[in-house]
C-alpha cells in the first residue's frame, strides 16, 4: 500500500510509533498546515495518555465567531462561500474552549489578529520573535516531525507553494545534517504550483503523505471595505515611491488602498486626486508612472502586489524575478489567479524564505544593489507622538497578533541607501461609541521603540520623521493627528517640557476632519472593495451598518439611540431579508432589527 492511499489516521499513529511519542512538530504559519493531518495527530494523541505532542506555529487560520448576534446572522448563511470549506484545527478549537489536553501544548509567534485575546494558554504561550529570528526559535527547539500542505508539481518534485518562509531554511538544515526530523507533507492540487529552487521538495524527501479529501478548500481571507481613511492613507503613500524602486505592501484595507493608488497613479488620475487635498502639504511628490516599473520583496504575497503585477506596474526584475516573496495566504480570486497565470509570468513570482526577503545577512551586496530606493510599508495599531509604535499588543498586555516581520523591514529600511519604512494607521478608532485618537502620549508596550521612527501616514497626511529632534516630530506627528485630539496630546507635550510654552497648533492642521475628509474625496467615487469581493450586492449594503452596529456594542445610549431611530425608519426588505429580521417574532429579534435598521439608516450614502 502506497504512502497517498493511507489513512491520515494511520499515519498519525506511525508519527507516534516513530517519535516514541513525544512529537514536536513544527506547522508552517498559515496556509501551509495540513489541516486533516494536524486533525488525526492532534486526535491521536489526546487519547493517548503515553504520548506528548508539542506544537510550534503561527497564524492558526479560523473562521471568525458566528455563535450569536448579528455575526451569526450575518456570517453563517455565507460561511463557505466566504471562508471556503476550510476545516477547523482541532487544536484551536479545543485550545479556545479550554479541552485540549494536558499532553497537547500549542506557541505561536504570530496569532489570527484579535482571536487570541483572553484565551489564556494562547496568550501564556506566545512568543514574541522577528519573523527572521523565528527560524532560530524554531531550530533551537529541534522539531522531530515537519507537516505542510504541499502542491504536486512534477514527477520529481512537490511544490513547498504558499510556505518556503521558514520551511526552505529548516528542510537545509536537514539536508546539511543539522537538524533531523520526520517530513509528512499533504498534497493537494488545489494550491498553487509554485516552483524554483527554494519552492521545490523532491517527493524522495517526504517520508509520510496522503491526499487532502476531495472537499478541502484552501482558507480565503475575506476582504475588507476600503473606506475614506484607508483610500486617504493609499494617495499619500503612493506619493512616496520612486519609479524604479522596491515596494513591500500588506494584507487588508489599508495595503489594497495603496495598491489602487498606484494603479490610479499609472493612469495619471493620482495627481488630479491629491491636488484637491485640504491637508497640510508635504515633501513628496512622486506624481509620474512607473516606466522601469517596481520590483517586490515582500514576506507575504498579497493580492495588491498580484494586481500591480498583472498590470504591469511590478516589472523590474532581480535575478529574473519580479517578486521575492516568503509565503502567501488571500481569498480565493487570489489563489485562482496566481494558478491561472501563464508559466512564463508565474515564473516570475520566486517564493523564498524570509531569510531572504527580510533582511540583508546573505549575498548582502547584492541584495544592495536590488533593492534600491525601498518602500516598506506597514501598518500599527497605534503611534506615540514621539513616532514609537505599537503594532501587536494592547496596553493590557494582550497579545492581538505578533510582530512579524516590520521590524525587519524598518531596520532594512535604515540600513539601505535611499530606504524609508512607511507605518500607516487611521488616526482614530471608534469602540462602544467613543472615538479615540490612535496617536497617543505614551503606549507601556511599543512594539518598534522611537529611536526607528520614520515615515508615519494617516489619512491626515505624511509625517516624516527620521533624523528629526522630538520637538519637530511632535510637530510633525500632531499635523498628521485628528484635530479632536491635538489640543490635549500638545499639553502632554508641554507638561513634558517636549516643545516650547508658546508652541500653537498651525491652523492649516485644524482642517482635520471625517468632515474634511469626506469632501475632498467624495467626488472621485472611489471604490469600497476596488480588486472585488466575495460579498452580494445586499451583502455590501449592509456591511457598513454591521460596523457601525460594532462601534456602538457596549455603548447602552449610542445603542438605545440606533433601536429609537429604526422603530420610525424604513426597513430595506432585502437586508432585513437577508439578516433573518424581515419577521420578528420575540422581542429579542424587534429590538435586533430596530437596530439594524437604524445603523442601515445611519450608514446609508446620503448620511455619510
Amino acid at each position: 500500500m502506497s504512502d497517498a492511499d493511507r489513512s491520515a489516521d494511520a499515519i498519525a499513529h506511525e508519527i507516534i510509533e516513530r517519535t516514541g511519542g513525544d512529537i514536536r512538530l513544527a506547522l508552517p504559519l498559515g496556509l501551509g498546515k495540513p489541516v486533516t493531518l494536524v486533525n488525526a495527530l492532534t486526535r491521536a494523541v489526546a487519547d493517548r495518555s503515553d504520548a506528548r505532542l508539542s506544537i510550534l506555529t503561527a497564524l492558526t487560520l479560523e473562521r471568525p465567531d458566528m455563535s450569536e448576534g448579528m455575526a451569526q446572522r450575518f456570517l453563517e448563511p455565507a460561511a463557505d462561500r466566504l471562508f471556503g470549506r476550510y476545516p477547523p484545527l482541532a487544536y484551536a478549537d479545543m485550545l479556545r474552549d479550554g479541552t485540549l489536553p494536558d499532553n497537547i501544548e500549542v506557541s505561536e509567534f504570530f496569532m489570527q489578529a484579535g482571536r487570541w485575546i483572553g484565551v489564556r494558554d494562547a496568550q501564556r504561550h506566545y512568543i514574541p520573535a522577528n519573523y527572521t529570528h523565528a527560524y532560530d526559535v524554531l531550530a533551537n527547539w529541534r522539531p522531530n516531525v515537519l507537516m505542510q500542505l504541499l502542491a504536486p508539481l512534477d514527477n520529481a518534485n512537490y511544490s513547498l507553494s504558499c510556505n518556503t518562509d521558514i520551511s526552505s531554511d529548516l528542510l537545509r538544515a536537514r539536508r546539511e545534517g543539522r537538524q533531523d526530523f520526520l517530513i509528512v507533507g499533504e498534497i493537494t492540487d488545489k494550491l498553487p504550483a509554485m516552483d524554483g529552487p527554494e519552492a521545490r521538495l523532491p517527493r524522495d524527501e517526504v517520508q509520510l503523505h496522503c491526499d487532502s479529501p476531495a472537499d478541502f478548500d484552501l482558507f480565503s481571507v475575506v476582504k475588507r471595505p476600503v473606506g475614506r481613511p484607508e483610500h486617504a492613507i493609499g494617495l499619500h503613500v503612493a506619493r512616496t515611491i520612486p519609479d524604479g524602486g522596491t515596494l513591500q505592501i500588506g494584507i487588508g484595507a489599508i495595503g489594497d488602498a495603496v495598491a489602487h493608488a498606484l494603479i490610479l497613479r499609472q493612469s495619471g488620475q493620482l495627481s488630479k486626486i491629491t491636488e484637491t487635498s485640504p491637508f497640510a502639504p508635504d515633501a513628496f511628490d512622486e506624481q509620474g508612472p512607473f516606466d522601469t516599473g517596481l520590483y517586490a520583496v515582500t514576506e507575504m504575497l498579497v493580492d495588491g502586489l498580484l494586481q500591480l503585477f498583472e498590470r504591469g506596474i511590478i516589472k523590474r526584475e532581480v535575478d529574473g524575478a519580479a517578486i521575492h516573496a516568503g509565503f502567501f495566504v488571500d481569498c480565493r480570486d487570489f489563489y485562482d489567479r496566481l494558478r491561472d497565470l501563464p508559466p512564463e509570468q508565474r515564473a516570475k513570482i520566486h517564493m523564498m524564505p524570509v531569510s531572504y526577503t527580510n533582511q540583508l545577512y546573505g549575498d548582502e551586496p547584492a541584495k544592495r544593489a536590488a533593492r534600491t530606493d525601498a518602500r516598506f510599508v506597514n501598518s500599527a495599531m497605534k503611534a506615540t507622538l514621539l513616532g514609537g509604535l505599537v503594532s501587536d499588543i494592547t496596553t493590557g498586555a494582550q497579545e492581538v497578533s505578533g510582530i512579524g516581520g516590520q521590524f525587519n523591514f524598518i531596520e532594512q529600511a535604515f540600513a539601505l541607501d535611499g530606504g524609508r519604512a512607511l507605518i500607516t494607521l487611521p488616526s482614530t478608532r471608534t469602540k462602544k461609541g467613543e472615538t479615540v485618537s490612535n496617536i497617543v502620549w505614551e503606549q507601556p508596550h511599543e512594539s518598534v521603540p522611537r529611536a526607528y521612527r520614520d515615515i508615519i501616514v494617516t489619512e491626515y497626511g505624511i509625517a516624516d520623521l527620521r533624523g528629526q529632534r522630538d520637538e519637530d516630530a511632535i510637530a510633525r506627528m500632531l499635523a498628521i493627528t485628528d484635530s479632536r485630539f491635538q489640543d490635549d496630546l500638545l499639553d502632554k507635550a508641554k507638561s513634558a517640557g517636549k516643545v516650547a510654552k508658546d508652541f500653537a497648533i498651525d491652523p492649516a492642521w485644524r482642517a482635520n476632519t471625517p468632515e474634511a475628509l469626506a469632501q475632498w474625496l467624495a467626488p472621485h467615487d472611489l471604490p469600497d472593495f476596488p480588486f472585488g469581493t466575495d460579498f452580494d450586492a445586499v451583502e455590501r449594503r449592509i456591511l457598513p451598518a454591521l460596523g457601525r452596529l460594532s462601534e456602538t456594542q457596549g455603548n447602552t445610549r449610542a445603542m438605545a439611540r440606533l433601536v429609537l431611530s429604526g422603530m420610525t425608519a424604513p426597513k430595506p426588505p432585502e437586508e432585513m431579508a437577508r439578516m433573518g429580521l424581515d419577521t420578528p417574532a420575540s422581542l429579542k429579534e424587534r429590538l435586533e432589527s430596530w437596530a439594524l435598521a437604524g445603523a442601515l439608516k445611519a450608514t446609508a450614502p446620503d448620511n455619510t
